[in-house]
């Protein structure tokens, strides 16, 4: 677990508390990126545990549980940005006092884990949106200025949605489909067939024809005199 045999044993019925929330049976909505987990209301009054001492949620990938070892101190805090490393990091750290069982019934009690979106993956406590589908395990670790002090046992796995792409209802296709559509093809090919044919016709027709006259070729004219009307000249004189 992480702790020294003497904490294990003093802590030992508060480990047996936690473990009966059964993490992974509180977890709720889940997003492409988020997941909400109960909080652990009342939980942490044992008298080990001061009201100073800081309590991390880790969050690991499924198949790094076994890799894991609490830090010895904040500074070993690991954050977001080691995750693709480790395997672990820790976040939404908070104390007893945010966790007091004498809440509301009414008030919401869960943890949203990866919603905030502004806080640099480097910084120790960001809540970082969770890099893909998963699968994830969390638990509870509680932290003093000498190191760890408790910490609950892991959750069930949790996966996050996945984005799938658009794709065309399957199905067979209706026979008046199949005709319908056998019958628009043979129209357009019988289109395109009528233009083509009439598109080399009309090159033919074109190219065929030769012109009246080029330029410079004598083109000969027939003289024609016009007959006027005229009376002849008298002939003798009256």
């Amino acid at each position: 677990m992480g702790l020294s045999g003497g904490q294990s044993r003093l802590l030992m019925p508060l480990l047996l508390l936690l473990t009966s929330l059964q993490p992974g049976a509180g977890l709720g909505t889940v997003t492409q990126s988020t997941f909400t987990l109960e909080q652990p209301r009342g939980q942490f009054s044992h008298p080990s545990i001061s009201d100073f001492d800081a309590i991390w949620l880790v969050v690991a990938r499924g198949n790094a549980t076994q890799n894991f070892t609490a830090p010895r101190s904040a500074e070993d805090t690991p954050v977001p940005a080691d995750f693709p490393q480790r395997g672990y990091y820790l976040t939404l750290m908070a104390n007893r006092a945010l966790y007091a069982g004498s809440q509301p019934s009414t008030q919401l009690r869960v943890l949203r884990v990866g919603n905030d979106t502004r806080c640099s993956p480097r910084t120790r406590g960001c809540n970082h949106p969770l890099p893909g589908p998963g699968p994830y395990r969390v638990k509870f670790l509680v932290m003093s200025d000498r190191g760890p002090v408790a910490e609950t046992q892991w959750s069930s796995e949790t996966r996050l949605q996945q984005a799938q792409a658009l794709q065309a209802a399957p199905g067979p296709q209706s026979a008046g489909t199949v005709v319908i559509t056998a019958v628009l093809s043979i129209l357009l090919a019988l289109v395109l067939t009528a233009l083509l044919a009439l598109l080399v016709y009309t090159c033919y027709d074109t190219c065929q024809s030769t012109p009246i006259s080029g330029p410079g070729e004598p083109v000969g004219v027939r003289r024609y005199n016009t007959h006027h009307m005229f009376s002849p000249p008298a002939v003798g004189g009256s």
